[in-house]
């Protein structure tokens, strides 16, 4: 029941973080599970059965608020299941001593990535070709654990897309390339972690109503700091941990 209720804490701060800044549910999760020795390809299939149905909810708001463009959503869906299912193989393949210091490495880059975005705002530009963008989301979502959101939605608006079509239509794809990540992680780890899945949709239900009024008084980019920070100083400590730092 404790580890229960360690998981409801982390998957209703994470849906309260992704509620409000519109990414970083998958990368604060995974960083709290791997931080407290979680083999990372275990958070990674945890984190993302449970958002199939976080994933799921918000793609169909979106898709009733007529925020998705079908045909963005096809060309970000279809590669980044291909990425997805690929990603998970890999983090199911190697070691615990390879893949935790690799996954911790990756989740302190992608704090500092939510970091910039916050300091610089983005500014219109050309960005990669939608199909290598989907594909390289999918791929890194699934090894590292998430990142789906800060990679692909930014990348969107950056180039010019208006931000609810990029946010209504990333968020639709994701349900589709979580739904395959998770079944490409049941089918070679199997997802046996069920109090943290269990945990992490509870919390998400619960946070999901507070989420929105969060999203409408607090400042969307000092939020982002915070987040930031948060998943840098947990990578670090996970990556300390795994290399016999003291």
């Amino acid at each position: 029941m404790d580890e229960i209720l360690l998981f409801v804490a982390v998957g209703f701060v994470a849906q309260i973080i992704d509620g409000a800044i519109g990414m970083a549910y998958g990368l604060t999760a995974t960083s709290v599970l791997v931080s407290i020795g979680t083999h990372p390809a275990v958070a990674s299939a945890s984190v993302h059965a449970a958002e199939v149905f976080t994933t799921g909810a918000s793609g169909y708001a979106h898709w009733r608020l007529k925020n998705v463009d079908a045909r963005l959503l096809a060309r970000l869906a279809l590669p980044g299941i291909a990425g997805g299912v690929s990603g998970a193989l890999v983090a199911s393949a190697l070691p615990m001593q390879i893949i935790r210091p690799l996954v911790s490495l990756y989740l302190l880059g992608m704090g500092g990535l939510i970091l910039w975005r916050a300091l610089r705002p983005l500014q219109a530009k050309p960005g990669r070709p939608v199909v290598l963008l989907g594909l390289t989301g999918g791929f890194l979502d699934a090894a590292g654990g998430g990142g789906w959101g800060p990679i692909v939605t930014s990348t969107l608006i950056g180039r010019g897309d208006a931000p609810r079509i990029a946010i209504g239509s990333t968020n639709a794809a994701e349900f589709f390339v979580t739904f395959a990540i998770t079944a490409a992680f049941f089918t070679t780890i199997g997802l046996d972690l069920w109090q943290a899945i269990l945990g992490l949709v509870i919390g998400g239900i619960l946070a999901a109503p507070f989420a929105a009024l969060i999203a409408r008084h607090l400042p969307a980019r000092k939020l982002m700091l915070l987040v930031g920070l948060v998943i840098m100083l947990l990578s670090l400590r996970s990556l300390s941990a795994s290399l016999g730092w003291p």
